[in-house]
């Protein structure tokens, strides 16, 4: 379905308007009137065409046009990653994983993290951005910040799960010789000091299998990025 210039965001697609924050980004920002045209997302898989039927500073009231539903492509990717010391460069990753395509990601705090505090909110919209970009019609899970170890115990049992570190290790190979089709994949990129070699014993002992992203020590936000490439070039349909 050929979309309309202006992408905009609505949760619940019955409710039939905008949030206040987009709809003053079409009144102020766009200066867009009623009676025109515009693509509207849910971050599940739907998208549609809608006409402008109201629309003031603080509320744009919407009639569906038209609207089409896309299944998730699969497999999903969920990268749990060491936010990086510059959130600059976290926030890099966060956009251009979601171009990619990932699920879910985790910021983690491991022995070696340089930032331990960061903002959700601010992640969410730069998130939500990126989706109405790149055309994608799946938001990204973002979770909350959360230690190494609870996110180990907690992993899911059903996903095909990896560590990429840049330690010597005989049990570790190319990512893009170990990728699993048909079930969801779950990386951890650790820290611009790399994961503790007890971060990486326990995250073996938890059935993460030790990979490479290739031959050259890459940045945090780098390695998140390659990951997620990696898997939906490979098993993407």
């Amino acid at each position: 379905m050929k979309t309309i210039k202006h992408t905009f965001f609505c949760k619940d697609l019955s409710n039939l308007y905008l949030s206040e924050e987009e709809s003053h980004h079409a009144y102020r920002v766009l200066r867009l009137k009623q009676g025109q045209q515009i693509t509207i997302i849910n971050g599940k898989g739907t998208l549609a065409i809608a006409e402008i039927i109201g629309l003031t500073k603080k509320q744009l009231q919407f009639k569906v046009v038209k609207s089409n539903f896309k299944k998730e492509v699969e497999p999903k990717i969920h990268i749990a990653i060491a936010p990086t010391k510059s959130i600059d460069r976290f926030e890099f990753f966060l956009e251009k994983a979601t171009e990619l395509g990932v699920s879910e990601i985790t910021p983690l705090i491991c022995k070696n993290s340089e930032r331990k505090i960061i903002k959700q909110e601010r992640l969410e919209k730069i998130i939500l951005s990126a989706v109405k970009q790149s055309g994608n019609l799946y938001l990204p899970k973002v979770n909350q910040l959360i230690k190494f170890k609870e996110f180990i115990q907690r992993k899911n049992k059903n996903d095909e799960c990896y560590i990429a570190h840049c330690e010597n290790d005989s049990n570790k190979i190319q990512l893009k010789n170990n990728l699993i089709n048909q079930k969801n994949i779950c990386i951890l990129i650790g820290p611009e000091g790399d994961f503790t070699k007890e971060e990486i014993i326990l995250a073996k002992q938890n059935k993460f299998k030790p990979v490479a992203l290739g031959h050259t020590r890459l940045r945090t936000e780098t390695a998140g990025i390659i990951a997620c490439h990696t898997v939906k070039l490979i098993l993407s349909t």
